[in-house]
């Protein structure tokens, strides 16, 4: 009965093996958390979208991180924006929505990332920040920069808040 036991678990059917299969079925269960800014502004032609390159692969992005210990959700993205874009402002402490995303990783398979995003209304802009020189950032209007974004969920909340502000 053991070497049984033994043999059908080897080929996956017993308990692992089903439990196995019903992990590869949730794709959006298991991710890691992420958190962002939307910077925004008002424009001489309405509501603009600050966006920043990504930088490995030069994707037009928002400036988002990894959580921070010691700070809440809104004030890491806050600090993701300043990093990143080099501006800063009031920052809600409500997320206005989520997207969903591959990371690319410089080694090992992408990564499932949930991203909650906050809206920053920016009040400054640095001339020098500590991504200065690895990331171009460009003001453009909101549905430019739905446009311009890769990742659909991200395009949806941009329109979202397009629509909301205006």
């Amino acid at each position: 009965m053991l070497q049984q036991l033994r043999s059908r678990l080897r080929r996956g059917r017993g308990l692992v093996g089903r439990v196995r299969e019903r992990l590869r079925g949730l794709t959006w269960v298991a991710h890691r958390q992420q958190y962002a800014a939307l910077p925004w502004r008002e424009g001489k032609d309405g509501l603009e979208i600050l966006l920043i390159t990504s930088r490995e692969t030069r994707r037009w992005v928002i400036p988002k991180g990894w959580p921070m210990i010691k700070l809440a959700a809104h004030d890491a993205a806050a600090q993701e924006a300043w990093e990143e874009a080099g501006v800063r402002g009031e920052v809600l402490a409500t997320p206005i929505g989520a997207f969903r995303y591959h990371k690319r990783m410089k080694v090992g398979p992408p990564q499932r990332c949930r991203v909650d995003v906050f809206p920053l209304a920016v009040k400054t802009e640095a001339k020098d920040w500590p991504e200065k020189r690895q990331r171009t950032r460009r003001w453009v209007p909101a549905p430019e920069a739905a446009r311009m974004v890769e990742e659909p969920g991200l395009r949806v909340l941009i329109d979202r808040f397009a629509a909301t502000r205006g």
